[in-house]
């Protein structure tokens, strides 16, 4: 079972337009041989169609006609490939300000997330708003790949100036300085995403590849407590269900009452006291099982069954948490909002929140701030726009247990949905992930393209 055990990391990009996102995803997809023949045929069709001498790798990503003809990306991506170490799933997403709410749909299940800059124009307006939405999704680990190096004849100064510009705003935006690497690349020719390049001896870090081979890939959520949304509940009550069930290790099964759904954050085992919310009732944990057996732990990330040893009227879109340290339950939130939606948000929309496996009716209220991406300071708006982030009072009609957001993304996170049609119209996060950050309030130094 060896080779079935390798672990995955769900990574993203984000980079001012330009940058080269598109042919760095290419450049890895191509050397790690995650492409077909026939796809490595059509590009270099297509390129020579355009005049190119070498295949433009991005056209290995990006697949809309749009995204060709205008020679950007417009939608989040999502790319799996794998090496001998790893398995890995990718968002590349696009660098216009105009689609800024992609990068927040890429980034919000990612463990890492690679920020490209041109090394000709170093960090620039863009590179700071990604930077932001990076630190307000809580994505605990950046690689800074400071792309084209070739074009500033590989000089090591570029680097190191780049570099430092980048770390004071990585940790005014609350990054520690260990969780930022910074590796210079070239897409286009491959130095240092696969292949160590001859050209940059003074570099001894890790190329881009063997930097997300190496990574570890817990996240926060693994030494958080205990959280587990019920997504169903499993009553085998006829005779029938009970022949194909595992009647040797249940007895008859008509009273087996089991609660299926994935660990969200922390561990789970037999013997631990949890808390049913919203309901409020404490029990123990009798069994975590799954299809293959009992298990004497389960963490995050895990899909489990869970036996309680009291008999509790629970049902889908309940939580089972830690009893020492549960979320805590509540109608009225005060959270922080990714607009998605063409349609702007006012005071007293009347929308649908889902948080967990749960969905409720939900009323907005105050819009408190918003931020300005461009200058990080925060200002009073009327309304949200689309790609606006901004802190909103809303209460629900259910009591939701919630934690923040910057404890633990899986229960600090919801999304509101327009009722009518069903669509997603905003990100949400239960808290003000930014209220500890030092954001800085200065103008770029480097004006954007």
């Amino acid at each position: 079972m060896g080779e079935n055990t390798r672990d995955l990391l769900r990574f993203a990009t984000a980079g001012s337009v330009d940058d080269g996102k598109s042919t760095l995803v290419g450049r890895l997809l191509y050397d790690t041989k995650s492409v077909l023949a026939d796809q490595i045929e059509a590009v270099q069709r297509a390129s020579v169609d355009k005049g190119l001498t070498t295949p433009d790798l991005s056209l290995l990503v990006d697949g809309l006609r749009a995204e060709r003809e205008q020679g950007i990306t417009i939608d989040v991506a999502y790319r799996y490939f794998g090496t001998p170490t790893r398995e890995f799933v990718l968002a590349d997403t696009p660098g216009h300000v105009q689609y800024t709410r992609n990068t927040v749909t890429g980034a919000s299940t990612a463990e890492l997330a690679v920020l490209l800059v041109d090394a000709r124009n170093g960090v620039v307006e863009q590179t700071r708003r990604h930077a932001a939405v990076l630190a307000l999704l809580r994505v605990p680990r950046l690689v800074l790949a400071i792309n084209k190096i070739d074009l500033v004849d590989y000089d090591q100064a570029v680097l190191e100036a780049i570099a430092k510009d980048f770390a004071g705003l990585a940790r005014s935006l609350g990054f520690a300085d260990d969780a930022v690497v910074t590796i210079p690349v070239s897409a286009l020719v491959g130095d240092n995403v696969v292949e160590r390049s001859p050209h940059t001896p003074w570099y001894e870090g890790p190329t881009l590849l063997g930097h997300l081979e190496s990574v570890p890939v817990t996240g926060p959520e693994a030494d958080a407590p205990f959280r587990l949304p019920v997504q169903y509940v499993i009553r085998p009550r006829t005779a029938a269900d009970a022949r194909s069930a595992d009647a040797s290790r249940w007895g008859d099964l008509h009273d087996y009452r089991g609660y299926a759904g994935q660990v969200a954050s922390g561990t789970v085992r037999p013997g631990d006291e949890v808390v049913v919310l919203p309901g409020g009732h404490r029990t123990t944990v009798a069994s975590v099982e799954t299809a293959d057996g009992p298990l004497a732990a389960a963490a995050a990330g895990r899909s489990v069954t869970i036996l309680l040893t009291d008999d509790i009227d629970l049902s889908r879109g309940d939580v089972i948490a830690a009893a020492d340290a549960p979320p805590r339950v509540t109608d009225e939130l005060d959270a922080t909002l990714c607009w998605l939606a063409e349609k702007p948000l006012r005071p007293g929309a009347r929308l649908l929140l889902k948080h967990g496996t749960r969905t409720t009716q939900v009323i907005v209220g105050d819009l408190r701030d918003r931020l300005d991406t461009d200058t990080f300071a925060l200002e009073q708006p009327a309304e949200l726009a689309i790609n606006d982030i901004g802190r909103v009072a809303l209460r629900t009609a259910d009591p939701l247990p919630v934690d923040d957001y910057a404890d633990i993304r899986a229960t600090g996170g919801f999304l509101l949905i327009d009722p009518p049609t069903g669509n997603t119209l905003a990100a949400g996060l239960v808290g003000d992930p930014l209220v500890l950050v030092d954001l800085p309030s200065r103008a770029p130094s480097t004006p954007g393209p």
